[in-house]
């Protein structure tokens, strides 16, 4: 009797991931992938749960986090230990096409406006998930990590919590957006790389942030102190101290590699719980 009674409760501690799902984007004429993970009581419960939107680097696609980053896991232990509360974790490709999470600079491949038009709706009413701002989240890895800072900072008004990785925080300087336009498109006006840069440099929004808000999200930076990506995220960590932006800045031994952004997840999933839960 003991062994029938165990069997339910141990099969009841792991989640489910499916990394081969897509939906149909207008935005990016295509189908775009997506891995998903449920927590362990997601289908015995009628409960809706909190979201955390979860980034791939460059070079992976929807199924790094998978594959590489031991989502399951790692969140089934974080679940299971009470670090983390159960939460449903969205990872979409930014591979296929083009890479990258933001909207191209001509115009003609807009991914950030597919995040926010399409996927985040799509996926919210697929599944059981609060479309609160407060039971929603970003985080990401390197190219994830940028995409995770541009996301909240463009939409506060969505996110609860952001953790950027070992983040690329774009441009550093105005020149340094015009040197990186300029190879693929020779003739750029000055007016659009200027544009460009107010838009997709982490460092240019948040020098320019209204006062209002600097407590709209609530931050967590972790960066290797032998991760390449070092000095913007450390310019951003200063910069944000200038301006009295509250956040958390991690600097831990380690490098640009899957086996520091695997460590880093656990403190994700702490950090966005805490973000969730009611104080």
């Amino acid at each position: 009797m003991a062994l029938t009674l165990s069997c339910p409760a141990l099969f009841a501690q792991s989640g489910k991931v499916y990394d081969d799902l897509s939906l149909p984007s207008k935005i990016l004429k295509m189908e775009r992938k997506y891995a998903v993970y449920l927590p362990p009581d997601y289908e015995t419960s009628d409960r809706s749960y909190p979201v955390l939107y979860l980034l791939h680097g460059g070079g992976d696609d929807q199924t790094g986090w998978v594959q590489f980053g031991e989502v399951l896991n790692i969140t089934d232990k974080a679940i299971k230990d009470g670090t983390a509360t159960p939460m449903i974790i969205i990872m979409p490709d930014a591979n296929t096409g083009r890479r990258g999470y933001f909207n191209d600079v001509k115009g003609d491949w807009n991914y950030e406006d597919f995040f926010f038009k399409e996927l985040v709706p799509y996926v919210e009413k697929k599944y059981r998930i609060k479309s609160d701002k407060r039971y929603r989240a970003v985080a990401g890895l390197s190219m994830g990590g940028g995409g995770s800072f541009i996301y909240a900072l463009h939409h506060p008004e969505m996110f609860s919590s952001a953790c950027p990785l070992s983040a690329s925080t774009g441009p550093l300087t105005l020149d340094d957006a015009k040197k990186q336009l300029s190879k693929d498109n020779p003739n750029i006006a000055d007016s659009v790389v200027a544009n460009y840069y107010n838009r997709q440099s982490v460092l240019a929004l948040i020098n320019n942030m209204p006062d209002d808000q600097k407590k709209a999200v609530r931050w967590y930076i972790d960066d290797g102190d032998d991760d390449f990506l070092y000095e913007g995220n450390c310019l951003v960590h200063i910069a944000m101290r200038k301006k009295e932006i509250p956040h958390e800045f991690r600097v831990r031994d380690g490098g640009h590699n899957w086996t520091y952004w695997r460590a880093s997840l656990s403190a994700v999933l702490e950090f966005v719980s805490e973000g969730f839960h009611q104080y």
